[in-house]
């Protein structure tokens, strides 16, 4: 199976787990890194953070001096670029965490609710089926373990797994043999926990001769651990379009199966006229969020709490 199959059917058996994961992140502070896949492990407040929205809280926002009490002056609230604070406000309120009023022609806003502690870990995987073909894969793992913007950083491969693969790999990295098709998965390695909370180390850029890094703070990483889990919260990993062909047979897990070629197939690298076994009909309808919704605790239509006091409904 390619990586994508792959990749997705791993997404799949972890989300029966109950796991909130996500695929194709940005894992970076200053630098630049995608993770294939990324897992949350909610606390007992996820059902405090499900009733807020389906989708992403603005970073600016969760880190602005707004509460759930006395309303605040938008500019004084936020400790960045107006520019940016200003869509942070604007995307709080369209997605229900902020909610605002006009005071002499001035804008206040507002927390609807207190944002929660809903984060338990992060678990970084990055999916390797063919460990024959590595790639950057070193560099990759080194970086997440030194960044340590995860709690954990996990290596997932089909291929059976040498003591000569893991002496390639940081110690701290654990490894997973997974089986697609029968979604089963080995822990060949446990992943040791990283220092998620403390100061870590981005690489920025490698070339010969010489490697560019920066120290990253504990705060800057607070910041981007926060923008991380909210991106994976409303992504989900079901964000592929679906084969516009008869051939195209989702499976119970949403997977874009192929009945032509035995795999999941990405629709924009393999399904066309240029396949041969290409039917062309209209792309099945699968109902993604129905299936997350049902597996995890990420909730599609909150009711939100949103509360109405005298005055409050005259937006701005």
């Amino acid at each position: 199976m390619r990586e994508f199959g792959f990749e997705l059917a791993l997404c799949a058996t972890l989300e029966r787990e109950g796991r909130l994961v996500s695929r194709q992140l940005g894992g970076h502070v200053h630098g630049r890194r995608v993770l294939d896949t990324v897992v949350v492990d909610p606390t007992d407040r996820i059902a405090d953070r499900a009733a807020i929205t389906p989708q992403r809280i603005p970073t600016s926002a969760v880190e602005a001096d707004v509460g759930p009490g006395r309303a605040r002056y938008w500019k004084d609230a936020f400790d960045c670029h107006p520019d940016r604070a200003e869509r942070a406000v604007e995307l709080a309120v369209e997605r229900g965490f902020f909610e605002r009023e006009r005071r002499g022609g001035r804008t206040y806003v507002r927390q609807t609710a207190r944002y929660p502690d809903w984060v338990d870990g992060i678990t970084a995987v990055e999916n390797k089926p063919d460990l024959d073909r590595p790639g950057a894969l070193e560099t990759q793992l080194r970086t997440d373990v030194s960044l340590a913007l995860a709690d954990r950083v996990v290596l997932a491969t089909a291929d059976y797994v040498t003591r000569a693969h893991l002496n390639r790999i940081p110690e701290e990295v654990g490894v997973w043999r997974f089986h697609p098709d029968s979604g089963e998965r080995e822990i060949v390695r446990e992943a040791t926990d990283l220092p998620s909370d403390e100061s870590g180390v981005e690489l920025i850029e490698e070339r010969p001769g010489r490697t560019d890094v920066r120290v990253v703070s504990a705060a800057e990483k607070a910041t981007a651990r926060t923008r991380l889990a909210e991106r994976a919260y409303a992504k989900g990993w079901r964000s592929f379009e679906y084969p516009a062909c008869a051939r195209c047979r989702p499976d119970s897990d949403g997977l874009p199966n192929c009945a032509w070629k035995g795999r999941p197939v990405r629709a924009s690298d393999e399904c066309g006229p240029d396949c041969e076994g290409y039917d062309p009909a209209d792309a099945p309808a699968v109902d993604g969020d129905g299936l997350r919704a049902d597996r995890t605790p990420w909730d599609p239509d909150p009711e939100g709490r949103r509360r109405r006091q005298s005055g409050l409904d005259r937006f701005g």
